[in-house]
This record gives structure tokens, C-alpha cells and sequence, in this order.
């Protein structure tokens, strides 16, 4: 299954939740109506008209306090993942941190981004939460944030905390993130009746007592209708989540290759006296969101599969006894995970390979390891983060370089493009803002060409922890910069796009999702363009551009009539054809990935920057490639 058929999944899985929510909003009616009809008959009202009339407006009034409770908690939830995180008691973990343990964790993460080829999550510490446990949220990549609790940072070493990282990514590519936040807003709306039952029970008078009359048995009944609501969330929530979970343990043993870092944090949390189980009230709102269930719920209830159920799941082999050992160790001291990681000799990642080098690679191969990384992608990662420059590190995670730096690897390296780029940069950011941009322009210059989209990632995670209105300006910024002259590259050009989109889904998370249903003939031309534009930037010579149009078209048009011509407005001709890219079927789009690997690599081989200028382009149509994209050899 490729990354948009898991993605297609999910969104089947939402449809079915509407269904299953509309059942419980049906029983939760019927027990209203119920109550009522037997309060009625009990004090003895005189008509069935009556009767009729009070029980329609009771039903239209539970309907409204449902659908209006779940429109209030979805619309709260549409500040993104971070909000959610915070709202749990998260802690923002610095980018430029040196605590030792909130260091290892961004590392992990930012490995784990790079080697996926998807956007930096913010990153959060539950400091309040002692157990192991951990959660990812938000609407999509550019707004997802990662949360571990205090209990995991401690506990878990390197190797386990990387495949709990894994895990959550692996929601996060899957699109589980947006299906758990569609079902927090609905489910708060089934269990509205038992927290306005708690409410009327507690009012009380200006004598601070509690109001007698009929409030108290009021607000018992609704206390009691709202045990019916609050067993439909949790039933719905273990129907859709418990599978979610066991794909993202087979994603993240897939994308790690390593079964032993899940399992050690397995045993670890069966180690641990109460589990996995969370301190926050919040929790049960979230439970099925988080790494393991988070309430200690069992059988039809429970939002994850047992522990045991999970481990011989990654590890068939796995012995019982192994697991009634990290049971007896409940009442053992905790152990720490960084002294663990000292106890083990860290291996040195490989050296970048140079930039001439030949990467052979096949479209279909490619395209089906969307959305997935292996053990080769996590060390071109380890290598990536190696071999950044401490000076634009530093610059990437600090909240006032980190935008200079940002434009200036948007700068042009051809002399006449950048005197126009300063120029537009003045008119927006002042003088000084545009001298700082062209220092760093004249140092990333230089760089190896595999580090310049990882180096604007970590720069836009410090950037997006800036005000909506900062960030607004960069996203504007970015565009400008990427049109002050028509002959800006293609990569130049999609790195400001990508960005741009990156900052305005940042600003606005509940837009970062598009639901796919365009069809290839609806953007025909559209994909003859970005193919040309692809074949033009990558080849000097005409007749090689057009060979490489030609490779591309039969994996996405095979009838088309189509032939190449060079973009005569140049990369600009692109602008409005993104949202319409992106929003393609499934199939749809993993039939055009596979034609832009073959445009790419109409030979069967590209260079490094060739495969980074493909990461860019597939990045803008949310189609992320892992880092190495396949086993690199010497030409």
C-alpha cells in the first residue's frame, strides 16, 4: 500500500466515522426521548399531542446541543497540532536548546523529517506527564506537532525513542493526525449531555451551597444520558484508531528497520507501574491520539491493541516470558535512557556523497516509496545534520537569523536576478534586513546541494513559532523573491513556492488539508507545463529536454498528442497550477510522481542536485521522498 492509498484509507475511515457518529447521535436521541416519555407518563400528562410536542422539542434540542457542542470543539481545534499540544500542559522544545535530553530529542526528530522528506513537526515535552507516552497532531504536515512526555524523554533511549518518532510520523504521512482531530470535535458533542449534568449537579447559590428544586435530579438524569454518550466515543474511538495503530508500528518497524527500539518502549511502558497511563483530565479527549492508551481502558474499550498483541505483531518470535519479566520490574528503579545511550558506542554517519554522483533510480520504485524511508534514508539524515555549517545551524535555529538566512537561500546566484531580488527585499524588509540576507546568500552558495532544502526546513521551524503576521510577511516575501525576474530557476523558484505554501498552511493550519478530486484530464495541460518546465531546467540542449518530456508523458498521458516546448513565460507559467496538481486522485497523482522521476531521469540516472530539485517539486504536491530515494552507486 503507497503513502496516497494509506491516505485514501483514512479518509474512507472518516466517512465511516460521520456514519458511526450519526448512529450515536440517534441513540443518544432515543435515550433523551425515553426519559422524557417516562417522566411524562409518570406525572401523568394529559394528550398524546402533548406528549408528541414535548418530545420534538426535546429531540430538536438535544440535536442542538450536540451538533453545536461539536461545532464549538472543531472550530477551537483549527489552530493546529501545537494548540493541541499546549492545551495538554506541552512545552515548546527550543530549536537552539542544549539541554542534553531535549537535544536528542529534536535530533531524532529532525532525522526522522529529513529521512521522510516531510516538513519539521514542532516538537513539545509533557513535562507533567511521568509515563511513557507520546502523541502527534494537527491537520497536516506544515502544522503537525509531536509530543512525548516527560516519563519518555527520561526513560527511553536513543534507539527506542526513534521509533516511537517513527510511529508518530508515520501518523502524521498516513493522515491518522486530521481523522483523530475530526473525531475529538465530534465526540465532545455526545458527551455534552453528562458535562452539563456535571454542571447543574455543582451549581450553587450565592451561599456557595448547592441549588436545591429540580437542578440536582436534572443534572443526575443528564449525568446519566451522558454515560451512554461517553461509551459511543470510547466504542468509536477503539473501532478507528486500534487498527491506525498497528499500521503506524509496521510503518515506523518499516521505516527503521530496527523491531528492537518498539519493542524496547514497549517493554518499558509494561515496565512502568500504570503504564502508559496519562495524569492530564485531557486525556480522555485524546486518548486515541496518543502512543499507548492513555487510560488503562481493556477489551472492546481499549484504543490500542495490548502490548503483548503489539510486540509479536513487529516481532513474531517474540517469548511471553520476556514480557512477564518487564512486568515484575514495575517496582524497580526507572531507568534513563541517556545513560543508556552513553553505555553505547554512537556510529559516525557516512560522509555526503559527492555531488556528481549517479543515482540510479526506476519511476515506479521511486513513487511507491512515497511517504517511507529506510535505514539508507535515515543515515543520508545523520549525514545531512552532520554536515550543515555550526554558522548556519545556529542561524537556522535562531529566531532572528533564521529569516535573512531564509531569503538569502532564496537569492539568486546569477548577479543581475539578485540586484533585482535586493531590490524587491528593500522594499519590503528595509536595508538591513536585505544586507543580512546577502551575507548568507554568498555563504549557502556554496553548499552542497542535498542541504539547502533540509537547511530551509530548520529554518522554518524557528520562523513558524514567529506571529501570524511575521509569518504572513515571509510567505509574501517568499513569492516576491521568487518572481523579481523571469529567468529564476526552477529550483530557486520551487524552494520559494514550497515555502510559501509551508507558511501559509502554518498560518492558517485548517487549509493545510486538500481533499483529492481532480482527474488527469481536468489538468491536462497543466501537467504538459510542469513536465516541459521540468525537461527545460534540466537540460541545456533542446533535443535532450525534449527526450526527457518524452519519457516522462507515457507514465502519466500515454494518449496525449503533447509535444515539448519550451515554457515561454518560464517558470512562472507554474503559479496556478499547483492547487490543481495537488488536488489530484490518488492514482492520479502517483501516476504523474512516477512521470516526473522518469522526466528527471530519462536515462535512468540523475545527479544530486537533479534528485533535489525532484524533492522540491514533489514537496510542493505534498508527494515527499525519502532522503537517499534509493541506493546510491558510484557512476
Amino acid at each position: 500500500m503507497n503513502l496516497f492509498e494509506r491516505q485514501e484509507a483514512v479518509r474512507r475511515r472518516s466517512r465511516r466515522l460521520f456514519m458511526l457518529f450519526a448512529l450515536a447521535v440517534l441513540g443518544i436521541v432515543a435515550a433523551v426521548n425515553l426519559v422524557v416519555w417516562l417522566s411524562l407518563a409518570y406525572i401523568g400528562a394529559a394528550s398524546f399531542a402533548t406528549i408528541g410536542q414535548v418530545m420534538a422539542m426535546t429531540t430538536i434540542g438535544t440535536l442542538l446541543l450536540i451538533g453545536g457542542a461539536s461545532f464549538y470543539r472543531t472550530m477551537t481545534l483549527r489552530k493546529g497540532g501545537g494548540a493541541v499540544a499546549m492545551a495538554l500542559g506541552g512545552t515548546p522544545v527550543p530549536v537552539d536548546t542544549h539541554d542534553p535530553g531535549l537535544r536528542r530529542l529534536l535530533n531524532v526528530v529532525e532525522e526522522m523529517a529529513i529521512a521522510s522528506g516531510s516538513a519539521l513537526p514542532q516538537v513539545f515535552v509533557l513535562e507533567d506527564e511521568p509515563r511513557i507516552n507520546a502523541f502527534a497532531a494537527g491537520f497536516g504536515g506544515p502544522d503537525a506537532a509531536i509530543a512525548v512526555t516527560r516519563g519518555a524523554l527520561d526513560r527511553l533511549n536513543r534507539q527506542e525513542l526513534q521509533g516511537v518518532v517513527a510511529h508518530e510520523i508515520g501518523h502524521i504521512l498516513n493522515a491518522d493526525i486530521r481523522l483523530n482531530l475530526r473525531l475529538v470535535g465530534l465526540l465532545f458533542g455526545i458527551t455534552m449531555l453528562g458535562v452539563v449534568g456535571r454542571f447543574l449537579v455543582s451549581t450553587r447559590n450565592r451561599d456557595g451551597k448547592r441549588e436545591a428544586g429540580g437542578l440536582i435530579p436534572l443534572g443526575l438524569a443528564l449525568m446519566a444520558l451522558g454515560a451512554i454518550g461517553l461509551w459511543f466515543a470510547r466504542l468509536i474511538k477503539a473501532g478507528i484508531s486500534r487498527q491506525r495503530e498497528y499500521l503506524a508500528d509496521a510503518s515506523a518497524l518499516q521505516y527503521t528497520r530496527d523491531p528492537e527500539g518498539l519493542v524496547g518502549a514497549f517493554l518499558k511502558i509494561a515496565g512502568v507501574p500504570g503504564q502508559g497511563r496519562m495524569l492530564a483530565p485531557e486525556a480522555e479527549e485524546i486518548s486515541h491520539m496518543l502512543f499507548e492508551d492513555g487510560l488503562g481502558f481493556s477489551g472492546w474499550m481499549a484504543t490500542h491493541p495490548p502490548l503483548l498483541d503489539r510486540i509479536r505483531a513487529i516481532r513474531p518470535g517474540f517469548k511471553p516470558e520476556k514480557f512477564n519479566e518487564a512486568l515484575s520490574r514495575q517496582q524497580l528503579a526507572a531507568p534513563s535512557g541517556l545513560d543508556e545511550d552513553h553505555a553505547k558506542a554512537m556510529v559516525e554517519p557516512p560522509p555526503l556523497p559527492p555531488e556528481a554522483t549517479s543515482i540510479r533510480v526506476s519511476p515506479g520504485a521511486v513513487a511507491e516509496g512515497l511517504g517511507g524511508w529506510r535505514p539508507d534514508d535515515v543515515q543520508r539524515a545523520q549525514a545531512v545534520i552532520a554536515a550543515i555549517p555550526g554558522v548556519l545551524d545556529r542561524a537556522a535555529r535562531d529566531r532572528e537569523e533564521a529569516m535573512p538566512l531564509l531569503f538569502g537561500l532564496l537569492f539568486s546566484a546569477e548577479p543581475t536576478v539578485q540586484k533585482k531580488q535586493r531590490f524587491e527585499l528593500k522594499a519590503r524588509m528595509g536595508e538591513r534586513m536585505t544586507g543580512q540576507s546577502a551575507d548568507y546568500a554568498e555563504r549557502v552558495h556554496g553548499l552542497h546541494a542535498a542541504l539547502r532544502l533540509p537547511l530551509a526546513m530548520l529554518a522554518l521551524a524557528t520562523l513558524k513559532r514567529r506571529s501570524k503576521t511575521d509569518v504572513a510577511a515571509v510567505a509574501d516575501v517568499c513569492t516576491a523573491l521568487s518572481h523579481a525576474d523571469g529567468r529564476i530557476t526552477l529550483l530557486e523558484y520551487g524552494l520559494a513556492q514550497l515555502l510559501h505554501a509551508e507558511l501559509q498552511a502554518s498560518a492558517d493550519p485548517a487549509t493545510a488539508w486538500r481533499q483529492p478530486r481532480v482527474k488527469l484530464a481536468d489538468v491536462e495541460a497543466d501537467v504538459v507545463q510542469l513536465l516541459a518546465v521540468l525537461a527545460h531546467a534540466g537540460h541545456a540542449q533542446p533535443a535532450e529536454a525534449q527526450r526527457a518530456f518524452m519519457a516522462g508523458m507515457p507514465h502519466v498521458l500515454p494518449q496525449s498528442s503533447a509535444r515539448y516546448a519550451p515554457p515561454a513565460q518560464g517558470v512562472a507559467v507554474l503559479d496556478d497550477a499547483w492547487p490543481r496538481l495537488d488536488a489530484l486522485l490518488p492514482k492520479a497523482k502517483l501516476m504523474l510522481v512516477e512521470a516526473l522521476v522518469a522526466t528527471a531521469a530519462h536515462d535512468g540516472r540523475m545527479t544530486i542536485p537533479e534528485a533535489e530539485l525532484l524533492r522540491i517539486v514533489c514537496a510542493i504536491l505534498h508527494a515527499p521522498l525519502p532522503a537517499a530515494l534509493e541506493p546510491v552507486r558510484a557512476a
